[in-house]
């Protein structure tokens, strides 16, 4: 009986060790790693996904050299980063990361130095798709090739977004940010580019939206625009939309957006109303060698 009890004992603390280690603060992945290991610098994992379950919450998986770790989805407060190293994710046809946080407090996300890339047969779906949580941080990153979005930001209550250092290109939209009656979808884009695109940056429904030090360049329809039937704000600050089909937009009556110290030149129209939406000039926008100048329906104070 004292034998049997102390292999229980044993047995037992083997077990505790385990489900300890399966959720390290830190982990890693690596290209040349392997999911059976348990993510450790020493023996990293092989994915994203791999190492979601063997990370703490509010946790960090690192990357340790150069891979392709694949789509993924995040159900608890974390941070993925490639700092120092070439850390992708390559997702044809399917969404680069979901993040889905339905429960618990501080649900925060940093997605930080990594390439989230849909080419391939068919293109990824979208790059990032934030559906619940309480703040997203997309920090040095490039996100392309995605038939619907770069990053949705669709939060299921009040939510705020980051978007900092990021480049993306070659997407049907490359930030969209739609809130729903729950609460707004809080956008914050700052010394980025959005190129190339069908539409650069989009603020929907329930959506407030600032664009700061950032550049809107070469996208078909409109570098930036806002557009809702219920409620949209959008002020943009110290950039530049060129080359765009329009500029700066706003649609629809309950759209406003306000704009200073910015250069909007080689659109084919400069800045747009359209459906009763509304613009306003703040302070020393610049306007030139656009095919269709545009006017701003006011001056003044944003409120």
């Amino acid at each position: 009986m004292r034998k049997l009890c102390y292999v229980s004992l044993v047995l037992l603390m083997s077990l505790v060790a385990a489900s300890a280690f399966a959720q390290a603060t830190r982990t890693w992945v690596s290209g040349v790693g392997d999911d059976v290991n348990p993510c450790s610098r020493t023996a990293p994992c092989k994915t994203f996904a791999g190492a979601i379950s063997k990370t703490a919450s509010g946790g960090i998986i690192d990357a340790l050299d150069p891979g392709g770790f694949g789509a993924v989805t995040i159900t608890k407060p974390m941070t993925l980063e490639g700092n120092g190293t070439l850390a992708s994710i390559l997702s044809s046809g399917v969404n680069g990361i979901i993040v889905n946080i339905t429960s618990g407090t501080n649900r925060d996300v940093v997605l930080r130095n990594i390439l989230i890339d849909g080419s391939g047969v068919s293109l990824g779906t979208n790059g990032v798709n934030f559906i619940a949580g309480d703040s997203l941080l997309v920090e040095d990153c490039y996100i392309t090739r995605y038939s619907t979005t770069g990053i949705l930001f669709s939060p299921n209550s009040a939510a705020r977004l980051t978007v900092r250092r990021t480049s993306i290109s070659h997407c049907a939209i490359g930030v969209k940010s739609v809130g729903i009656s729950a609460g707004f979808a809080n956008t914050s884009i700052d010394d980025s580019s959005v190129s190339e695109n069908t539409t650069g940056i989009q603020g929907d429904d329930r959506s407030k939206t600032t664009v700061r030090n950032s550049y809107a360049d070469g996208n078909t329809a409109d570098g930036i625009l806002v557009t809702s039937s219920t409620g949209a704000s959008l002020m943009v600050d110290s950039s530049t939309a060129a080359n765009n089909g329009t500029g700066i937009r706003s649609n629809g009556g309950n759209s406003t957006g306000f704009v200073s110290n910015c250069t909007i030149t080689g659109n084919g129209t400069g800045v747009s109303e359209t459906g009763a939406g509304q613009l306003c000039s703040y302070t020393n926008n610049r306007q030139e060698f656009n095919g269709v100048p545009g006017t701003f329906n006011c001056t003044g104070t944003p409120h």
